[in-house]
């Protein structure tokens, strides 16, 4: 995103309201895990700068501390202090690439499913019967692996157990890490990143770029809360399954590129007890 003096663009005193409501959420989590205030503000000061000086350049004009400091209220000395000290690194644990482009192939490749469509059960290479196996699998998207070693860390993290007939099988914890599994905190990170990065773009940008819309209701009884997560999540299983096999077979065939594709779903619920007046929207879709 480029500097901009669009008229259209909400103003600071507009944005206070949403932003405390979409950090609300992030300062109870900061509070949890013990990360304090003034840590999160050193690190707020040197994400201020690191946009500024990546996101706002102007063509052909150097990008200066004083502009630095203008644009961001942060004084010339300490901006100076954290362009010194150098840009924050973006990439992905290792661990976390691989997991994932295995367990995608195993939701989207055909070899690797049932009758159903649904991730199969895989035997041992040299065990009894017939089809693809996981040691295939790995294979199948690395070779600087050896699958044991997959298989154990696997079986360690939960990601797959051993059915009675000594099969991988498939966990929900591929899909849905469980909590202090490092693909969780990257997931949180790129996620909400993605997302935000989206409603972003739809607030400053004519027309708005992205498909970013939800479907809410409210002052529900408990059960019909359920029953919509429970509908919402079938709903919302069944597109990403869609999306990642087509993405399997595009990736395939592709010839590459510097683009990268994210197609996020959440689902919440929560119990909000009613104030005096009626809730102010029963159904709806953000802009």
């Amino acid at each position: 995103m480029k500097e901009s003096h669009d008229d259209a663009l909400p103003d600071a005193q507009k944005l206070q309201q949403p932003l405390a409501r979409l950090l609300r959420p992030l300062v109870r989590l900061f509070i949890r895990c013990g990360a304090t205030f003034p840590a999160i503000c050193d690190l707020l000061r040197e994400l201020y700068v690191n946009v500024a000086v990546h996101d706002f350049a102007l063509p052909d004009k150097e990008q200066t501390d004083s502009r630095i400091s203008l644009l961001t209220g942060i004084h010339r000395k300490e901006v100076r202090r954290l362009r010194e000290a150098g840009a924050p690194v973006r990439m992905t644990p290792a661990s976390v690439s691989r997991t994932t482009q295995i367990v995608a192939l195993w939701l989207a490749d055909r070899r690797f499913a049932d009758e159903s469509g649904a991730p199969a059960p895989l035997r041992r290479a040299g065990a009894e019967g017939k089809g693809p196996t996981f040691e295939e699998l790995v294979e199948d998207v690395t070779k600087d692996l050896r699958p044991r070693a997959v298989l154990d860390e696997w079986l360690d993290r939960r990601i797959v157990v051993l059915d009675a007939k000594g099969r991988v099988v498939l966990t929900e914890a591929a899909i849905a890490p469980n909590r202090g599994d490092d693909r969780q905190l990257h997931y949180f990170g790129r996620n909400l990143h993605d997302h935000i990065a989206a409603a972003v773009e739809n607030v400053t940008a004519n027309p708005a770029p992205f498909l970013e819309r939800a479907v809410h209701y409210e002052g529900l009884s408990d059960e019909a809360a359920r029953r919509l997560e429970a509908l919402s999540r079938k709903l919302a299983m069944e597109a990403l399954l869609a999306a990642n096999r087509e993405a399997q077979t595009l990736h395939r065939s592709d010839a590459g590129g510097e683009w990268r594709w994210n197609f996020g779903v959440y689902v919440y619920r929560e119990r909000e007890p009613r104030g005096d007046g009626a809730p102010e929207d029963q159904a709806g879709e953000p802009s």
